[in-house]
């Protein structure tokens, strides 16, 4: 199996046919492609490949002159350099392997046997399956040994790569060293991994989407000149395949793998051979990747949050909590400079009257590095976002809709109090915070559904007004269905007794929303 020239990459073509594809085949008929069809953080990981080859390929662009420029000569160069590097693209054999290293061994003896066998099974690279410690929900194969295509293998290795979360690892020699982590070492004992650097933060990633997937390169190409600016003359560097680490110890393999722009795209986090059975591998810690603000990856969205009540910048995260477009503001911001907030760096790609579609996803993960979900969300996105009005009047309409939101909450308790359920008590804090999450999470699911009309305000900002009167938009009054049609539905009103205090807490929305700009105040703070 070669990426280079063996299908493996799921798509979807333009007349809507599913299919696979080659690297190569990927640039040759790219403008046949819609997109690739993959789940999120699978999806993630391919682009950074795809991307990683075609800068790579083109040694640029220089410029955003020449970014204009190279879309022609994306497909014929990615070619020539997919034909050059061949050889490095092998999943299996005796050579060089594809973000596999020479050289791995496991330790002379292993304390648990058992334990280390089952944390070699393949399946392991799949993050969503069960395997290991790996928990078990929807996969109830977890434990016994099962076989991929090499088609999925090179998915999964790839995606492991990128997204590997932290915790304890098995540990082995490279080329006779011991891997990273392996404190006790000569004594053979389980070692420490962080997060891959994909998953570190549990970073939110954001791609333009482009007509086809030959558009999709090219709108996330980042320049050179981007890149000196943001970290430095010498951080351009080469893909990890051109210069594979020996061992921990190759310095300056190391220094280009995880301190370099090309070098970062397709990193090497962890230290991987599979068997030729296609069934088992030896797995250990590889190299550490810094994380922001160390390093920005180019397609996370960097924000300033409040901890221990001190202004600090974060990457943005991936949360199955809060809605993606409740950030749309944050990740449209174009960042000036490596010390800046904003979004992802292919936005400097996007012409100021032209609007786009932008591609939202990651994973989750808790924080003992067990994976909680992932998370993916497309945006039509006017290009009005990508100034400063339209991105204000954005975040003022979802503040609109968190002040009616805690309204809602308030709501939803005098509703219970009057029924002579004071949930408003101390002792019942969780009980409390059930009811209320479960009206919210309704709120939540019709908001996202009216996501296009908030574009629309601020696509023309100057329709909300000079006094913010939301409530004249079509957000404001989907705001208020939403809040109204979640507060029915958590309130039921058939008794007398039930009638009595769904008004209360009706009569206690309505005179709040009247004060709205208080209530907005109060959420923000």
């Amino acid at each position: 199996m070669n990426l280079a020239t063996d299908d493996w990459i799921p798509i979807v073509w333009n007349q809507g046919k599913p299919g696979t594809v080659s690297l190569r085949g990927a640039f040759e008929r790219g403008h046949e492609i819609q997109d690739v069809s993959l789940r999120p953080h699978e999806r993630i990981a391919v682009m950074r490949l795809l991307i990683c080859v075609a800068q790579a390929a083109l040694d640029g662009p220089e410029d955003y002159a020449d970014w204009k420029a190279c879309r022609p000569r994306i497909a014929t160069k990615a070619v020539e350099y997919l034909d050059l590097w061949r050889q490095a693209f092998e999943l299996l054999g005796g050579g060089q392997r594809f973000l596999q290293v020479a050289s791995l061994k496991k330790p002379a003896t292993i304390p648990d046997a058992a334990d280390e066998d089952e944390g070699n099974l393949i399946s392991k690279l799949t993050l969503v399956l069960a395997t290991g410690n790996n928990p078990t929900l929807f996969d109830n194969a977890g434990g016994s040994e099962r076989g991929f295509d090499d088609a999925q293998l090179a998915v999964q290795l790839v995606t492991f790569q990128c997204f590997s979360p932290c915790g304890t690892i098995g540990v082995a020699l490279w080329n006779g060293n011991p891997t990273l982590g392996w404190g006790a070492y000569p004594k053979v004992k389980p070692g420490q991994s962080a997060h891959a650097p994909c998953l570190s933060g549990n970073m939110l990633h954001s791609y333009v989407r482009g007509r086809n997937l030959l558009a999709s390169f090219h709108s996330n190409l980042i320049t050179k000149e981007q890149v000196r600016a943001l970290f430095g003359d010498a951080a351009w560097g080469k893909p990890v395949w051109e210069s594979m680490p020996q061992d921990p110890a190759d310095r300056g393999a190391v220094q280009n793998a995880t301190a370099s722009f090309l070098g970062r795209l397709v990193p090497l986090s962890r230290a991987v051979r599979l068997a030729e059975d296609r069934r088992s591998m030896v797995l250990a810690n590889g190299l550490e990747y810094p994380a922001y603000p160390e390093w920005r990856e180019p397609a996370a969205t960097i924000v300033t949050r409040m901890i221990n009540k001190k202004p600090s910048r974060a990457a943005l995260s991936a949360s199955i909590d809060r809605a993606t477009w409740r950030e749309l503001h944050a990740l449209t911001v174009i960042s000036v400079d490596k010390t800046s907030n904003g979004g992802p760096l292919a936005l400097r790609n996007i012409e100021n009257d032209e609007d786009f579609d932008l591609w939202v996803g990651g994973l989750v993960a808790a924080g003992n590095g067990k994976l909680v979900d992932n998370t993916e969300s497309v945006y039509h996105v006017p290009a009005a976002m990508l100034a400063g009005p339209g991105q204000m009047v954005y975040e003022k309409g979802v503040r609109h809709a968190e002040a009616s939101e805690y309204q809602l909450r308030r709501a939803v308790s005098v509703y219970h109090k009057g029924l002579g359920d004071n949930v408003d008590r101390p002792e019942m804090k969780n009980r409390r915070q059930l009811i209320q999450r479960n009206a919210a999470a309704q709120f939540w699911t019709d908001m996202e559904q009216a996501v296009p009309q908030l574009l629309e305000v601020a696509a023309a900002p100057k329709s909300l007004g000079t006094k913010g009167e939301w409530r004249k938009t079509s957000w404001g009054q989907a705001v208020q269905r939403a809040a109204r049609s979640a507060y029915e539905r958590a309130c039921p009103h058939d008794t007398v007794r039930q009638m009595h205090a769904y008004a209360l807490g009706l009569n206690m929305y309505f005179a709040a929303r009247a004060g709205t700009a208080g209530a907005e105040k109060e959420v923000e703070t």
